[in-house]
């Protein structure tokens, strides 16, 4: 690979800074008979995603690879990159204000911003309409498309048409469940401790591969009550 792209890469992107445990993948029950309603209510409870991850970036046939660490919400993102313990590198937006390490042109914006806010929080979508089909829901409206698993209740995939027209997908695989130490079934619904591990985001001649190896949430309640003991 060009030592030119490499360096760039190293000082910008997907620089590995922690070893995580892997999720541990076991057998899913099914949910078929849990209505999909219940399950967006439940998970609009969510309030702030905490993951890290493996992650391969692909442009023109470059292939890098590397480890991140995201803490995001609906308003924001942080995205942080570390080299050998040491910060190397970052992305933060908060209602759509970007600050980064690098200049980022517009598919990597994309990739980075709608494609991890749209693929961790996936149930966030206004104005939507519900096709029933035999294995599977579809959500969609104005730009948006994200196919359900009935069985899982999770996302398949999702398709995004950018304000200029271009068009996102997102696919996911993997489902794994979080940790039980870290579910407090006070405030999390069991069924929304299950998420997808592994997501594949593409946009143009771009492309993003994401392996969660830990995840944790909060919820409203949880933020609440922990408001209250401060």
């Amino acid at each position: 690979m060009n030592k030119r792209i490499v360096l760039i890469f190293i000082s910008f992107f997907l620089i590995p800074f922690i070893v995580s445990c892997a999720p541990k993948h076991v057998e899913m029950p099914s949910y078929a008979d849990v209505d999909l309603n219940s399950v967006i209510s439940d998970l609009s409870n969510v309030t702030s995603i905490e993951a890290v991850m493996s992650m391969e970036y692909e442009k023109n046939n470059n292939l890098m690879n590397g480890d991140a660490s995201l803490v995001l919400s609906e308003e924001h993102i942080d995205l942080k990159i570390y080299y050998l313990g040491f910060l190397a590198g970052y992305l933060k937006e908060q209602n759509g204000v970007v600050a980064a390490s690098q200049k980022l042109d517009r598919n990597k914006s994309a990739i980075l911003i709608e494609g991890l806010k749209n693929s961790f929080f996936w149930w966030k979508i206004d104005d939507y309409t519900i096709d029933d089909e035999e294995d599977v829901y579809k959500l969609m409206n104005f730009n948006r498309k994200i196919v359900i698993s009935k069985k899982t209740m999770l996302p398949i995939m999702q398709t995004i048409e950018l304000y200029n027209g271009d068009e996102l997908k997102i696919s996911y695989d993997s489902p794994a469940r979080l940790e039980p130490e870290d579910i407090d079934f006070s405030y999390i619904s069991p069924l929304i401790s299950w998420y997808q591990s592994a997501m594949r985001i593409e946009l143009n001649n771009h492309l993003l591969k994401i392996k969660i190896k830990s995840y944790n949430l909060k919820t409203k309640a949880a933020s609440a009550q922990a408001g209250a003991i401060k």
